[in-house]
């Protein structure tokens, strides 16, 4: 190597000078890096050194602009990796070394060499730059995948744990705008699926964790973006692990699969089990039946120019043996994807969902794996855009969302077939009816979207749900199905008159169509059954939290204490006024002559509280003063007043000083006999009228209970607002909503409304809810 440098390359490193000062003072400019002298070299001295025989052969690095050293006392960053070494961050001036920041941390962060003068080396972007173009492909790669990290996409119980689509980029670290395809890893747990991700596409970092440990490391689903394929790399967790909540797990598979573009089955077994072709046999069956639909509707809903789901993903069955030939080794005339075809034959399996099944086989003789043949066929197969194309990042996040939307929601046990990795019952909904004890065939969460539920077989009639639906005959031959209830009255009638009418004649059977077709007491005798004569019957299913079937809307009770119930608050509140005033006028006539008047008693005279209008006002009866109940609550005789030996109210300052003697006058006393005498028999009128009151109030509860439609849920088990859930007081009422037949308060239920379909043919009290559904009631 020539000791001359051209005048061109001169001051390309300023503030690099020669560290050996063989031939030089050490203020000449480096142009050399020896790395086997750890020390960069100005001309002289570099050409001085190397004339030595023993150092003749060292390997010199000419130094670029921007330049900084490598690091000598470390090999890397784990201290053994002669391919990734660190870039010194200073020089020890004392010492001649160059140092990193970890190595200058731990060699002289103490003692005396934390005094010695250092020069700092300061990295410029150009610096990086040359590196990259030094670097080859391979190198490149390496670096590209250093800063991806993997997160939990989906946990064990099928929650999504991403906030929102941009949340979803910005864990991937990926641009919104940047067209990318999914693969995931498939296989039977400790087969080694995290650690093939690792070593196929971040070349052995350790991006999903692995473990010795016999517990699965991985639980739910992870992802990471790998930037070199431009690809969201899936981990799942391993199928055959000891697992609570198995049956969601497994239909989480399904879920990661729907969304895939490419799919690793991983196996280390040295033979194929069945297992292998059951799982994608009936991943197949089941991503055909309940996925296709489901994506190709949320690619409609949410106007995406990307179709989800021409075919399934492409397979790839990664096959690693020890002891044993792979596939088709025995066989060179036949392909392997030949005999895989037939073994799912064999099973009555048929893998028609996927785009293509390959497979790709290694047999380790001596560890590590060699992952580069998977490497290639992945990469052959994601350059194939014919049926599944690369889309955005937000797409992938939308079709995720929708899947886990719609099959959602615990799996009951007792209904599992497991007969199948991938039973119906995973994706279907799960009600049974009860009547007849069938289930509904839709899929799961469809009442969301406003479909009823569905059964394949006829329902059976019991008398305990009455699932009987009555139609009106006419109206049926004329080729419409119009639905008929028994009520009370007519829709033509009112309140009043309907109620008189069913007295008479008994409940109605009206049809929107042909009016009144059955009076139940039409006749003094010989009235028909209204199957026999203007009704046909069909048995519908009765499902788990439906209104049920009860045909019995005679509400004739319910009505007339309505009617009752209106009237009496309709006199209360009228008359509460002059009540009050009345009662007001009538006690300062008979109270005695030391107590304030109740017209002059505007607050509390301890605790300054002002009366409000429903406000009872109480008077002390040892000072005569008016206070508030909770400053007039305790009681004693009162002898100086005349009240005794019966404790009576008094104030909480005359009840302290109850010791102290009052200096009434004698005659006082005497004169206010009489008016004591009074007030005593006021009191008692009083207690005894609300006596009489609360004996009315007892049996009205028992008519209240005894009229209640039989669709109304009874007052002892409303505890709460269905709505609000606020709980009933004596201050807060309970009101029935007349189409549900739910408890609730009169905020949530001051709603009027008619309910034909429970009788109610003119507007009554109905809750919230009900109010805003639209068509009839």
């Amino acid at each position: 190597m020539s000791a001359q440098a051209s005048p061109a390359e001169k001051g390309l490193n300023p503030g690099l000078m020669c560290q050996e000062s063989y031939a030089c003072s050490g203020t000449d400019e480096a142009v050399f890096e020896c790395d086997e002298c750890c020390s960069l070299q100005c001309p002289r001295c570099e050409e001085e050194l190397h004339r030595q025989e023993r150092l003749r052969n060292h390997e010199r690095l000419r130094l670029k602009h921007g330049h900084v050293p490598y690091c000598d006392p470390c090999k890397g960053p784990n201290g053994h990796s002669p391919g990734a070494r660190q870039r010194a961050a200073v020089r020890c001036q004392t010492c001649k070394i160059n140092l990193c920041l970890e190595c200058q941390k731990r060699t002289h962060s103490g003692g005396s060499k934390r005094r010695h003068p250092v020069t700092i080396y300061h990295v410029s972007k150009a610096q990086e730059q040359l590196e990259g173009e030094g670097m080859d492909e391979e190198t490149k790669r390496k670096k590209m995948t250093e800063k991806v990290v993997s997160f939990l996409l989906v946990d064990e119980t099928e929650e999504i744990q991403v906030i929102n689509e941009e949340d979803f980029i910005k864990k991937l670290d990926c641009k919104p705008d940047q067209h990318l395809k999914v693969v995931s890893i498939f296989g039977n747990t400790g087969d080694g699926k995290s650690h093939t991700l690792n070593h196929t596409f971040f070349y052995g970092r350790e991006v999903f964790k692995t473990s010795p440990a016999q517990e699965s490391c991985t639980v739910g689903v992870w992802a990471a973006y790998d930037p070199v394929h431009k690809v969201a790399v899936v981990d799942t967790e391993g199928l055959l692990g000891a697992t609570v909540n198995l049956s969601q797990r497994t239909r989480l598979l399904l879920k990661v699969l729907a969304i895939s573009d490419l799919v690793i089955y991983r196996t280390h077994a040295d033979r194929l089990h069945n297992d292998l072709f059951k799982f994608l046999g009936d991943a197949s069956e089941a991503y055909l039946k309940h996925f296709t639909k489901e994506l190709k509707a949320t690619s409609a809903r949410c106007g995406l120019d990307v179709p989800l789901s021409t075919l399934g993903p492409a397979v790839i069955i990664f096959h690693e043996t020890v002891h044993t030939q792979l596939l088709g080794s025995d066989h060179p005339s036949e392909v392997p994807e030949k005999l895989i075809q037939d073994r799912f034959r064999k099973l009555g399996r048929f893998p028609e969902a996927f785009s293509s099944i390959h497979y790709k086989g290694t047999r380790t003789y001596n560890p590590p794996t060699d992952f580069s043949g998977l490497r290639r066929a992945l990469e052959q197969q994601l350059e194939n855009n014919t049926t599944r194309s690369p889309r955005h990042p937000g797409v992938i996040y939308k079709a995720l969302k929708a899947l886990s939307d719609r099959f959602s929601g615990e799996i009951p046990d007792d209904q599992m077939a497991h007969s199948s990795f991938f039973p119906d019952e995973y994706f279907t909904c799960s009600s049974i009816c009860l009547s007849c004890g069938s289930g509904c065939k839709n899929s799961m969460n469809h009442g969301k979207e406003g479909v009823p539920h569905e059964a394949k077989s006829r329902c059976r009639y019991s008398h305990q749900y009455d699932n009987r639906v009555y139609t009106c005959k006419a109206c049926y031959e004329r080729g419409k199905e119009v639905s008929v209830v028994p009520k009370t009255s007519a829709s033509t009638d009112s309140p009043w008159m309907g109620l008189a009418k069913y007295a008479w004649s008994g409940y109605v059977i009206e049809c929107p169509n042909c009016g009144v077709v059955y009076r139940s007491r039409q006749y003094w005798f010989g009235n028909q059954d209204p199957v026999d004569t203007v009704v046909r019957t069909e048995i519908e299913h009765v499902w788990p939290g439906t209104d049920g079937f009860l045909k019995d809307n005679n509400n004739a009770a319910q009505r007339l204490l309505d009617g009752m119930n209106f009237m009496a608050q309709s006199v209360s509140e009228l008359s509460l006024g002059p009540t009050k005033a009345v009662t007001s006028w009538l006690t300062d006539q008979i109270a005695p002559a030391y107590w304030r008047p109740n017209s002059q008693i505007l607050n509390c005279s301890k605790c300054a509280t002002s009366f409000k209008d429903n406000d009872t006002k109480h008077h002390c009866r040892a000072c005569g003063e008016g206070f508030c109940d909770s400053c007039s609550s305790k009681t004693r005789p009162v002898p100086e007043r005349g009240w005794g030996p019966a404790p009576v109210r008094v104030c909480d300052t005359c009840f302290d000083a109850r010791n102290v003697h009052l200096d009434v006058p004698e005659a006082q006393v005497d004169e206010e006999g009489g008016t004591l005498i009074a007030r005593k028999v006021g009191e008692a009128v009083q207690n005894t009228l609300g006596a009489v009151v609360t004996a009315i109030d007892i049996p009205l509860g028992l008519v209240k209970d005894a009229a209640r439609p039989a669709y109304w849920v009874p007052d002892h088990e409303i505890l709460h607002c269905h709505n609000c859930r606020k709980e009933f007081s004596i201050k807060l009422s309970k009101h029935h909503c007349r189409a549900c037949g739910q408890g609730f308060c009169d905020e949530c239920s001051h709603d009027r409304r008619a309910v034909p379909s429970r009788g109610w043919d003119h507007p009554v009290r109905v809750c919230f809810n009900c109010n805003k559904k639209p068509g009839d009631l």
